[in-house]
């Protein structure tokens, strides 16, 4: 009889383990975004399953189910445009074609910059990249001697405009000269660099790496290390380099199992961080706020018109506070990575635009005034490397080129400028000027009837379409050939410097609606009372899907011009016309 009892009593005890187990389970399932990017294992999988596909020349202008008309008034836009980029480019052109196969950047970047079915037979004067050889105020020089106004930021670099980093590489590179580049032994300029780090970042200690992605590194590091738990916490959608440890999902072929990507703003996320043990560390990039739960914006996915950038800093900034304080109840590091707002937001970055102290920061870009860094700040418990008790229990982390000198020197010299009354008076009011030149730029483009809406979170703006459409993307090289400098991200982020004036941006929005009147008269923007963003997803996915599955997906193809063997094509017109470097378009 007592052995049935204690047979029974393990039993329950087994049961409701399990139940607990489950119910644990089910909080960070539910903490998890509904889309693939916060399912990061389920998106590396289904990434895998993909297979490539392309667009035909009979279905490349009309997969939005455009009329013939309306195709052949595309083709024509298209080939003018094609032939404009050429004759404007020819060195430009020329000179990235020598170092396209040699340079594995260029090679992604070529490929990614519109949707991988239409990318086959765009054509190469679109797909090359940026070569230049002199900025001036807030515009680059091509090698044609083009001069555009720069919207690309340097990857979030220029904030403050180009003039100024060269005076700090400049004048940095004049107080280090006589060492050169001595590794190793640290410059006497550090001691100024760190006072000023801690100041501003209002934390212990600092440690200097090459770039970004190194600083983050040692940031989870260093926060494992101390709280002797295992687990990151990221929010999904957030960048935060290229490491396998913060890129779970697609890109990264590892398994990281160390790692939670939970939905941002939400509920259930509060509640697993408030009642898990083995989360070492919140790791939070600010530019968030701008797009939660959603990648940055790209012009390669997209698809239709639901690209969603939005900026509430009130709700962020409470939710910031939240997670602030559940931080702090229950022993988790919380580390801002401002290796791009930085400096941009205001003085003391996101820290100080959105009142939150975080334990560690991680800064880059701009902090090397212009040359390459990456630095960590944080309290005296967090950063230490050893531990007095345990000699040989270390934690570390070395570069051959951490603290080099040029890179100090011109740090020294950012430093002392951002400090000056006149960058300080530029950081109390730039945020409202940007709000108030957006609010400009969008009432022009609703006078001028063009689909397109542009939302700011600060200096960095992104392009939102309004209407359904399957080829926004083109919009890139319209503005492009009109003298307007993107990224290869095109339109989904423009990341503008504090030098601009207003009547610098004005010549700018006149750029911009003056290209997006080309690609409207060219007929991009054709729309039917049928045409909606889910049927142009809907097309999309099914015609992914025939192309990876080994049946063929059922369904009537709306979304397409109706050809057969025997009848002439919008591109089959111009087919004859084939050059290599144009694929299938003619000139």
């Amino acid at each position: 009889m007592n052995e049935l009892w204690i047979v029974s009593l393990l039993g329950c005890v087994a049961t409701l383990l399990l139940f607990r187990k489950f119910a644990i389970r089910l909080r960070l399932s539910k903490a998890k975004h509904k889309s693939m990017r916060g399912h990061s294992k389920w998106s590396r999988r289904i990434a895998g399953w993909i297979k490539f596909f392309e667009y035909s020349p009979q279905q490349y202008f009309c997969v939005d189910g455009a009329p013939e008309e309306v195709a052949q008034q595309r083709i024509k836009g298209f080939n003018a445009l094609t032939n404009k980029v050429k004759k404007q480019s020819v060195k430009t052109i020329g000179q990235y074609q020598q170092i396209s196969d040699d340079i594995s950047d260029v090679q992604f970047t070529s490929l990614y910059r519109v949707p991988f079915p239409f990318r086959t037979h765009l054509p190469d004067v679109f797909k090359l990249g940026s070569m230049i050889d002199a900025s001036q105020g807030v515009k680059v020089k091509d090698l044609d001697g083009q001069w555009r106004y720069d919207l690309s930021g340097s990857y979030g670099v220029n904030v403050f405009g180009y003039e100024f980093y060269k005076d700090c590489i400049k004048q940095g590179s004049a107080r280090v000269e006589s060492l050169g580049p001595a590794l190793g032994s640290y410059h006497p300029l550090i001691a100024d660099n760190v006072a000023k780090i801690k100041a501003i970042s209002q934390l212990d200690e600092v440690s200097f790496h090459m770039s970004g992605t190194e600083a983050v590194m040692q940031a989870v590091r260093m926060a494992r290390y101390h709280t002797k738990k295992t687990h990151l916490v990221r929010l999904c959608g957030a960048y935060h380099g290229w490491w396998d440890g913060v890129q779970p999902g697609v890109g990264n072929r590892r398994k990281v199992d160390d790692v939670y990507t939970l939905a941002d703003l939400s509920e259930q996320t509060l509640k697993v961080l408030s009642t898990r043990h083995d989360i070492a560390c919140v790791l939070i990039n600010p530019l968030q706020a701008f797009h939660p739960n959603a990648d940055s914006a790209s012009d390669a996915s997209l698809i239709a018109s639901d690209r969603n950038t939005h900026f509430d800093k009130t709700t962020y900034t409470r939710w910031l506070k939240r997670i602030r304080k559940i931080c702090t109840d229950r022993n988790i590091v919380l580390i801002f990575d401002e290796v791009f707002t930085g400096f941009r937001l205001s003085y003391r970055g996101a820290q100080g635009y959105f009142g939150i102290q975080a334990d560690m920061v991680t800064y880059g870009k701009t902090l090397g005034g212009g040359l390459p860094v990456g630095v960590l700040a944080g309290k005296h418990e967090l950063m230490k490397r050893f531990k007095h008790d345990k000699p040989v229990d270390v934690s570390l982390a070395r570069g051959t080129f951490n603290s080099h000198p040029y890179v100090l020197g011109a740090m020294n010299v950012f430093l002392e400028r951002i400090a000056e009354p006149e960058i300080q008076k530029l950081y109390q009011n730039i945020e409202q000027t940007w709000i108030r030149r957006v609010a400009h730029f969008n009432q022009l483009l609703k006078e001028s009837d063009i689909p397109i809406k542009i939302d700011n979170m600060h200096s960095i703006l992104s392009v939102n379409y309004l209407q359904p459409c399957a080829y926004n993307w083109m919009l890139q090289f319209y503005l492009r050939s009109n003298g307007l400098e993107l990224s290869w991200l095109g339109t989904g982020r423009l990341i503008m410097s504090f030098d601009y004036t207003d009547d610098d941006f004005n010549q700018v929005i006149h750029l911009f609606i003056e290209s997006a009147i080309q690609m409207r008269n060219d007929g991009w923007w054709w729309y039917s009372p049928t045409l909606s963003n889910s049927s142009i997803k809907q097309q999309f996915l099914k015609d992914m899907l025939n192309a990876s599955l080994p049946f063929k997906v059922k369904g009537k193809n709306k979304h397409q011009g109706k050809t057969n063997e025997n009848e002439q094509s919008p591109t089959s017109l111009t087919h004859a016309k084939t050059s290599n470097s144009d694929k299938v378009y003619g000139s």
